[in-house]
């Protein structure tokens, strides 16, 4: 059994679950204490038992100790069964925080699977519904046939949004037994990731969106018009839409995304280069404010010159560890150094990092 420190470097709750989307991909049980030490509500906290209770319906996993406040869990995963997921996270439960511990075992499944997922699609602490549609998820749609489907925002704290997903994977696992040859089998297929040259910015793309009742105050308008005017000095074509939708409670925010060619201003499918960042509205926060913040957040990440952002990094670990190859990223944040500790665990793969120049390398020692 893998033994984890729940504590291990900026210790919260991305160790859990990394360590379960792991474990069920290939089903190796584990066991983490310390969780989530460090932070002010230490142990596990609601997010992680709706992970846990999702899992258990995919895969018919074992679990002890999976409890709100448990600082110590035993998870021993069984073969995926499932092909439909129904999930309602409650209130504004990051729906983006949850699929980290089912896209990866998903999109290796030997099935097509779909997930419906009620709960918060933009929250704090979490990646944007947006981010996650065009940023993170054109990066698996190497290994799978992704559809996600944003059905209805969520907000804080009443949430109430609802996505589903349909993943339809392109190389399966089919038994733990047979994850050595699915390995060899990736490699084959060269998808080995090569992030390593940010290329020529093409154009940039956004989502604003707000509560309805915030359209008589233009809030998404005055968002989007507050982030082009930062970001027109990158003399790139900018196209933000404007969203108003009907929610449960007020909310707003912003995500922006840079696209990126390597040759000819063509964009490179198989091998996509997007950069992302977001902003949340709050209450008291005027809407030119949330847009330009996003726009400097997004000017940054472009002008680091990587073509990895710093959220992207820590979900792409695991992928690079099943693939290898190496990536350079704006930023080596604590939860990607924490995410190479998790996956240096379940697979047969070392990371080693160039601290001066940001570039992450795995090397699989099979390969």
């Amino acid at each position: 059994m893998i033994e984890l420190d729940g504590s291990y470097g900026e210790g919260g709750g991305s160790i859990v679950r990394q360590a379960l989307a792991l474990s069920t991909l290939t089903r190796k049980p584990f066991r983490v204490t310390d969780i989530r030490r460090g932070r002010c509500k230490s142990g596990l906290k609601a997010q992680h038992l709706h992970c846990v209770k999702a899992l258990q319906e995919l895969c018919g996993a074992k679990v002890k100790g999976v409890n709100l406040g448990s600082h110590e869990i035993i998870y021993i995963p069984e073969k995926i069964k499932a092909k439909t997921l129904n999930i309602d996270v409650g209130t504004a439960g990051s729906i983006t925080l949850l699929m980290q511990s089912l896209l990866l075992p998903c999109i290796f499944a030997n099935r097509v699977i779909t997930i419906r997922i009620k709960g918060g699609t933009d929250t704090r602490w979490s990646m944007p519904i947006d981010y996650f549609k065009e940023v993170l998820l054109p990066q698996l749609n190497r290994f799978a046939e992704i559809d996600c489907r944003l059905e209805k925002r969520g907000y804080y704290p009443m949430g109430g949004g609802k996505v589903t997903l349909k993943i339809k994977p392109k190389v399966s696992v089919g038994d733990f037994s047979e994850f050595k040859e699915f390995l060899g089998r990736i490699h084959d297929k060269h998808f080995v990731i090569k992030l390593v040259k940010q290329g020529q910015l093409i154009q940039i793309k956004g989502v604003s969106h707000a509560a309805k009742i915030l359209e008589k105050a233009d809030v998404a308008d005055r968002q989007a018009r507050a982030a082009k005017m930062e970001l027109n000095k990158l003399n790139a074509p900018i196209k933000i839409r404007k969203e108003y939708a009907d929610v449960l409670c007020a909310g707003s925010g912003i995500t922006l995304w840079a696209v990126f060619s390597l040759q000819d201003d063509e964009i490179d499918l198989n091998n996509p280069i997007r950069i992302g960042a977001d902003a949340l509205g709050e209450r008291g926060k005027p809407a030119e404010k949330v847009g330009t913040e996003a726009g400097k957040r997004l000017i940054e990440e472009i002008s680091s010159g990587a073509p990895v952002d710093k959220h992207l990094a820590d979900n792409l670990i695991p992928i690079l560890a099943l693939v290898g190859g190496r990536m350079k990223v704006s930023e080596i944040s604590d939860h990607t150094r924490t995410n190479i500790y998790v996956v240096e665990k379940f697979l047969d793969v070392k990371f080693k990092i160039d601290e001066e120049d940001k570039i992450i390398r795995a090397n699989i020692n099979d390969n």
